[in-house]
């Protein structure tokens, strides 16, 4: 059961986050290290200020035009994206047209079933709200025809050994473009190595999967997917540029620095 937190608690959407994943583990939807992967996030978000800085938003623009541009897409996600911004990640997929696919380092036919269960809830959720504002087509058309895969892996990642390794031919397989939150290195450097576009989404600017992505996002999951799908719909011609990641890395480094010495300050 969820706690009830006022709406004057300066820190409710992070404690509500939190008792999300603490909820999503007890019904057996996340591995056991799931709640230390949201605490070292959770960290680097209080670092941050939490909140989206100009760099975050710099990528989240260069994510959504690559994205956008690419010919096959797809949002590959875990138990903690599923739980913290599986809906983000439905509208996100609406609008590009592409699919969704569970992908899991400690992967059981349980925890791939169930998370796919709560996509299929999410997506419900979500056609019964109102359309998104500037939005043209039928969107309710586009949430209810977005693929849930992984429920069958038939495709296997080369270069990477392990459960994660297996996929799905339909998405990660065939994707020449990969959106990747809360990702491990080993499995990013795979995808890169195979000549895929990875953009990933990581609160930690010093993790291997920032440093190996193609276009990293240092924001919490769900600004990032909101942020993404804001950018779609206001700017829907959006064009990659000639990005640095590296030196975007070291932007997000420069936000970190700077919160710090404005909260010494």
């Amino acid at each position: 059961m969820m706690v009830e937190i006022p709406d004057s608690h300066p820190r409710k959407k992070s404690l509500l986050s939190r008792q999300k994943i603490v909820e999503g583990s007890l019904e057996g939807l996340l591995a056991d290290s799931a709640m230390i992967a949201h605490g070292r996030g959770e960290a680097f978000d209080y670092l941050l200020g939490e909140r989206t800085t100009e760099s975050a938003r710099l990528a989240v623009r260069e994510a959504a035009s690559r994205l956008s541009s690419a010919i096959s897409p797809v949002i590959s996600v875990n138990g903690n994206t599923v739980l913290l911004a599986g809906e983000g990640a439905l509208r996100l997929a609406a609008l590009l047209g592409c699919p969704i696919e569970v992908n899991l380092y400690y992967r059981t036919p349980e925890r791939v079933s169930g998370l796919l269960s709560l996509l299929e809830e999410q997506r419900a959720k979500i056609l019964e709200e109102p359309v998104p504002s500037g939005l043209e087509g039928d969107w309710r058309e586009s949430v209810t025809n977005v693929p849930l895969l992984g429920g069958s892996a038939d495709f296997r990642i080369e270069g990477l050994e392990g459960p994660r390794s297996h996929c799905t031919e339909e998405g990660i397989g065939r994707a020449d473009s990969i959106l990747v939150p809360l990702e491990d290195g080993d499995r990013c450097e795979a995808l890169v190595n195979l000549g895929k576009e990875v953009i990933v989404i990581d609160l930690n600017p010093l993790s291997r999967s920032s440093r190996m992505a193609t276009v990293t996002i240092v924001d919490e999951v769900s600004r990032a997917f909101d942020g993404m799908l804001a950018e779609l719909i206001s700017n829907p011609d959006c064009v990659p540029s000639e990005w640095d990641n590296a030196n975007a890395i070291s932007g997000s480094l420069d936000d970190i620095t700077e919160f710090l010495r404005e909260k010494k300050g």
